[in-house]
């Protein structure tokens, strides 16, 4: 029924995949923090519910960079949020499609969300299964900590049980149990899933959920014990226009039995007529550059000498923006305004602009926020481009400032931050906290 695996490239990365044959729509799996697309079809705890969704479209699933059968990331180093929402990015253009429909695991929100909002034309629908917005330490002050909780599922990693102790409702034998130990540890060492379990658990999306403008659909069980419904219906309050549906039963998985309450759910909203949504209103990381005491050098070196380091300056940024994947959106004087599909990818083309200027004898200034804007044909607009420039109004020179929106969602990413504190921003409310990106 599936393929055999294949392999999409994200960047230098390999990423496995496996489909079934072509259907009415394209659904894709995002897993969390572990899987094994070889192994999936094979599990008897999956296989009903993984053909009752072929009965709906293609199913595609994949396994993220570093785990799986998946090429593993940088020795030592944890995968990103942008680097996940890549990887589905780069399987649905291995297949050739347009659109799919996401259907998020239990902790593969943040990546689904975030695609979902980057790329809305080429998002057919998300639906959320059992999640959460904010941070461990945020949703309970009871309890074990985020580490604690990852060591305890680390010791239990390879044995099986970790399957029967989310999934109280599921049947259980010695069969399924075996079945399912074999997948944890073809899925991830026991070492990986702490991790990516630490990471999830401090993963912060709730300045991302209101960008989705996608019809999403957030399913949770009624009685699950490690994750009450009270967060699922959290992630549907902050994503506009969602449909919350609570679910009999303890199961933190919906694609274990009993499924079939949930799939029927599911069945309902895919089925349903979908309305086309163009990128009118999209997510994008914003960069805004401009060079520091650039009039008192301009009127030092006069017209034809200071047009001449424009020049220069210019081709050194859009070297970097096309090195970084930025679309340069206008030009203002000394200024730079890019918009880039990656917050950790904006980051770091804007600390390559700090320094390649420096050749120049020149320093420059960034301040980048990541946030929902208005396309308007090649120009942008909206409050995240007013909160980008107000942010890079208060960096000073070689300084890459960040909103606490952006460095929330490059968690992992191994980039330092400075804290700069709470400013208020001119023309936008409330109050924001803005950090400066360590040098290395």
């Amino acid at each position: 029924m599936f393929s055999e695996t294949r392999y999409a490239m994200n960047g230098d990365l390999r990423v496995a995949y496996r489909a079934s044959p072509e259907g009415e729509r394209d659904i894709v799996l995002v897993p969390a923090f572990f899987s094994n697309c070889e192994d999936f079809p094979e599990q008897p705890s999956l296989r009903g519910w993984a053909e009752a969704m072929t009965s709906l479209g293609r199913l595609i699933f994949f396994d993220q960079p570093g785990i799986g059968v998946s090429d593993p990331v940088t020795s030592g180093a944890l995968p990103t949020l942008e680097l996940w929402a890549d990887s589905i990015t780069a399987v649905l253009d291995d297949l050739g499609s347009r659109e799919a429909v996401l259907v998020a695991m239990s902790g593969a929100l943040p990546a689904g969300a975030l695609f979902a909002a980057t790329h809305p034309s080429r998002t057919a629908g998300l639906v959320v299964l059992e999640s959460y917005a904010n941070p461990m330490a945020e949703r309970t002050t009871e309890g074990p900590a985020a580490e604690q909780t990852a060591d305890a599922m680390a010791a239990m990693w390879g044995t099986g049980e970790i399957l029967h102790v989310l999934n109280p409702d599921m049947p259980w034998n010695e069969e399924i149990r075996a079945a399912w130990a074999r997948y944890e540890r073809l899925g991830a060492s026991p070492g990986t899933a702490a991790r990516m379990m630490s990471l999830l658990a401090e993963t912060d999306v709730r300045a991302l959920l209101p960008t989705v403008r996608v019809p999403t659909l957030v399913l949770h069980h009624i009685d699950d014990p490690f994750f009450p419904p009270e967060w699922g219906k959290d992630v549907a309050d902050r994503i506009p226009g969602a449909k919350f549906v609570e679910l009999p039963g303890r199961n933190m998985l919906h694609i274990v039995e009993p499924w079939r309450e949930s799939f029927q759910e599911i069945a309902k909203f895919l089925t349903g007529e979908q309305a086309e949504m163009a990128d009118d209103r999209m997510l994008a990381t914003l960069l805004f550059t401009d060079i520091v005491d650039s009039t008192r050098r301009a009127a030092v070196m006069g017209d034809r000498d200071w047009h001449a380091l424009l020049d220069a300056h210019d081709a050194v940024v859009r070297a970097q923006l096309a090195r970084f994947r930025g679309r340069e959106v206008n030009t203002s004087g000394d200024g730079f305004l890019a918009m880039f599909d990656g917050p950790q990818r904006a980051i770091r083309c804007a600390m390559a602009i700090r320094d390649a200027v420096q050749a120049l004898g020149i320093q420059v200034r960034a301040g980048l926020h990541t946030g929902e804007c208005e396309v308007r044909g090649d120009d942008i607009g909206g409050i995240g481009v007013h909160i980008g420039a107000r942010v890079s109004a208060l960096a000073g020179p070689n300084d890459v400032l960040v909103s606490s929106t952006l460095r929330d969602l490059v968690i992992g990413s191994g980039l330092q931050f400075e804290d700069r504190g709470t400013h208020e921003l001119k023309g936008v409310p409330g109050e924001w906290h803005l950090f400066a990106v360590a040098s290395p």
